[in-house]
């Protein structure tokens, strides 16, 4: 890797699409671009719908149409003439074209540079159709990367990969800025209060109902307790019931009396105004009932941004605060999430304590350390590409 800095082709949505893995790719490359001390554009595929191509004109940008089958060997032969050393393929099963994102194999079995997959989704017990393509693109991928240690188990056990060629790196998260904590809170109206919060896009899998009941009980001993629900309604949700889910919960509210212990965000949050909020706030909680989601952006972000957490013990939740199950509670649990999140607020010290493990575990989640570790990575997968051509040659 002495005579040039490694090239690397991300295969993503990327940004201005509003989407979590469009956000963690372009993040990614800038820390990736930071790490190798240059500002050479590394290219980015963009995976993209017909009508948005026009909203990937940079130079360094690759639209792919997700639908068009052929599009995917076609991008395949056009890296293979390039100079990229090493493709850096972002899967979810949502963003590529056909059943389960099966067009994706069709670019996997065309491109000779080394690939690296990162999987957003695994599943404990996999189904069809997602199986099947998971299956294959994880055969076809020269290295696998997952953001949680189940999921290298999950990959050996359900597909037989190799452990060895499975790598664990942490969801990246940004870098706190501890300066502007008061002004946000400030500006957001929480001084004097002991702000919960809670972000993303609002569904049912969420979970929010669960803080609604605990906070009923919990304002009883500590009235200055304030709810914040960030995030507008799932696109996918408003298509089916529009806002039926944020009415309920807006009944519920009233209901319980809770006017004054809750904010609501309805809103697309901007990624910097997302990050000084989560800054700004005393826990950060998900309290979701599904138990087999394997990633959150939202808290790993709270993470590294060292802010202390309560949440359902899902897979994701428990693989990132190992050792401290404290931390974790069961879902439809009212009692205990009350009791715990009293206890919190009240025994002198307590908060301090979880908010000191968490920046522990978030230092090595911040995106300048995420980055340089995909770099050392990319850069092995290159040396040993070259090394089996030095070989065959």
């Amino acid at each position: 890797m002495n005579n040039r800095l490694a090239q690397i082709a991300y295969v993503s949505t990327y940004i201005p699409k509003k989407c979590g893995l469009a956000t963690y790719t372009h993040h990614l490359r800038e820390a990736i671009i930071l790490s190798k001390g240059n500002r050479a554009p590394d290219p980015v595929i963009t995976m993209c719908n017909n009508d948005e191509q026009l909203d990937y004109m940079e130079p360094w940008m690759l639209p792919l149409i997700k639908q068009e089958q052929d599009d995917y060997k076609r991008i395949a032969e056009i890296i293979n003439q390039s100079t990229v050393d090493v493709v850096s393929l972002q899967h979810e099963f949502g963003i590529f074209g056909g059943g389960a994102g099966s067009h994706i194999v069709d670019f996997l079995r065309y491109v000779k540079k080394p690939v690296v997959t990162t999987f957003h989704t695994v599943f404990e017990q996999p189904v069809a159709p997602y199986a099947e393509v998971q299956r294959e693109v994880a055969y076809l991928s020269d290295h696998i990367l997952v953001m949680n240690r189940k999921g290298i188990g999950y990959l050996n056990n359900n597909f037989g990969i190799p452990l060895e060629k499975i790598t664990f790196i942490p969801h990246g998260a940004p870098v706190p800025n501890r300066t502007d904590r008061a002004s946000t809170r400030k500006s957001a109206g929480w001084e004097n209060r002991k702000v919960l919060f809670t972000f993303g896009l609002l569904g049912r899998s969420k979970g929010i109902e669960l803080i609604l009941r605990a906070l009923a009980s919990a304002v009883q001993a500590v009235p200055e307790l304030l709810y914040v629900i960030a995030g507008q309604t799932h696109p996918e949700v408003r298509k089916y019931e529009g806002e039926a889910y944020r009415e309920e919960l807006a009944g519920l509210i009233k209901e319980l009396g809770l006017e004054h212990h809750v904010q609501w965000i309805n809103r697309y949050v901007p990624e910097d105004e997302l990050v000084s909020l989560i800054s700004a706030c005393d826990l950060y909680v998900t309290p979701y009932p599904g138990m087999s989601q394997i990633t959150s952006g939202t808290l790993a972000y709270a993470a590294g941004l060292g802010r202390p957490i309560l949440s359902t013990p899902y897979v994701y939740a428990k693989d990132l605060v190992q050792g401290y199950d404290e931390m974790l509670l069961p879902f439809g649990d009212v009692d205990s999430w009350s009791s715990k999140m009293i206890e919190l607020f009240t025994f002198p010290g307590m908060l301090v304590k979880w908010e000191r493990v968490m920046a522990e575990i978030g230092r090595s989640m911040q995106w300048p350390q995420v980055g340089a570790t995909h770099l050392r990575l990319f850069e092995q997968m290159i040396m040993e590409q070259r090394g089996k051509i030095a070989y065959v040659g």
